[in-house]
């Protein structure tokens, strides 16, 4: 039995294994965090929630995703056949394939890659494409509509979270999430991750994780009060539930890459405690959290303020922090904070 996984076919069958238990754990987690999302919303509206399908209304996301998958697929006859189908999937599958990289573990990764970095911001950049199918193909206005703030949304927002990340690579000296993580170890707990040396940029990764996945406040692309449902107002059924689906997946990858890039991935705060997985998935818990609180607390911008917010705000600092970084690593200042290749790669 050894010998069979040194074959090709051995080989074939790890990777498939592997590849099914990271889906197998998105999907499980999907199904909690839009429950945890709903409840969380209702906590703060001072109301119930789901608490009637399965004990304490764990089996509603279940039953909602049935409703959905057992409904008519409705087509507009006006619309792009072919693309009004093929958008959905397109937001699902890159939502899911950016997670072959995502570390857990020392070892507990699909592909460890030294461009990781790389290709989450490839794969991330291309989910907009499902957007703006899905809004061209139904041949309606609204949705062209929304799918077009989208575009423009995510290239706003894309340019500071790219500028950001460069700050943590340069520090680093790798864009490997392992080394990443790695950098950030010492006995100092908690204190040694990126958060602290990179403290301003936290908040600024943060709000634009929530633009780039179009979380409220941001929600401008499927804004009711101006778009009905934006560029998903024609999708019902399955297409609806692949496009939903897509949405929470890229946000539980942006707590993920908060996770590793500013809090130690899965390194233990508190020094004498082990590392492991099981603080991984708690500190992505913890951000998909306050993502939720974020949505049940605060109004939605105007769009012109999104923009402004984008252009004028996030660039300009994160240009200058990056700047800061690099003379910060170059000239080894503050002990070293900034300059941590020989730990990270």
């Amino acid at each position: 039995m050894a010998d069979f996984f040194n074959t090709p076919g051995g080989i074939a069958l790890i990777v498939l294994a592997q590849t099914l238990a990271v889906v197998a754990f998105v999907m499980i987690s999907l199904l909690f965090l839009v429950y945890g999302d709903r409840k969380i919303w209702a906590a703060v509206q001072m109301r119930r929630g789901p608490n009637v399908v399965g004990a304490y209304g764990l089996l509603q996301t279940v039953a909602d995703a049935l409703k959905y998958v057992v409904k008519e697929v409705v087509i507009p006859a006006g619309s792009d056949r072919a693309v009004f189908i093929l958008a959905p999937l397109t937001s699902f599958v890159l939502a899911m394939i950016a997670w072959a990289v995502i570390p857990f573990n020392e070892t507990w990764v699909l592909s460890d890659i030294n461009v990781a970095i790389l290709y989450v911001f490839a794969v991330s950049s291309l989910e907009v494409y499902g957007v703006i199918m899905g809004g061209w193909a139904s041949n309606s206005k609204y949705p062209f509509l929304g799918s077009l703030r989208s575009a423009a949304q995510m290239i706003s927002y894309e340019v500071s979270i790219g500028l950001i990340i460069i700050g943590v690579i340069l520090s680093t000296g790798s864009m490997n999430f392992g080394d990443i993580v790695r950098a950030q170890d010492g006995s100092a707990g908690l204190f040694n991750w990126y958060w602290l040396p990179h403290f301003p940029m936290v908040f600024l990764f943060f709000i634009s994780c929530l633009a780039e996945t179009n979380r409220p406040p941001f929600d401008l692309p499927e804004a009711e009060s101006e778009l009905v449902a934006g560029y998903q107002v024609e999708y019902s059924s399955t297409p609806f539930l692949l496009f939903m689906a897509g949405e929470y997946i890229a946000i539980f990858l942006m707590c993920a890459l908060t996770t590793l890039l500013f809090f130690g991935g899965w390194l233990s705060p508190i020094p004498f405690l082990p590392d492991g997985p099981l603080w991984m998935v708690a500190k992505m818990a913890f951000f998909f959290f306050l993502f939720a609180m974020v949505k049940a607390i605060t109004p939605r911008y105007r769009y012109d303020q999104l923009m402004r917010l984008g252009w004028k705000v996030f660039l300009p600092f994160s240009l200058v922090w990056v700047i800061f970084v690099a003379f910060a690593a170059k000239f080894d200042w503050f002990w070293g904070a900034f300059a941590r290749w020989s730990t990270g790669g």
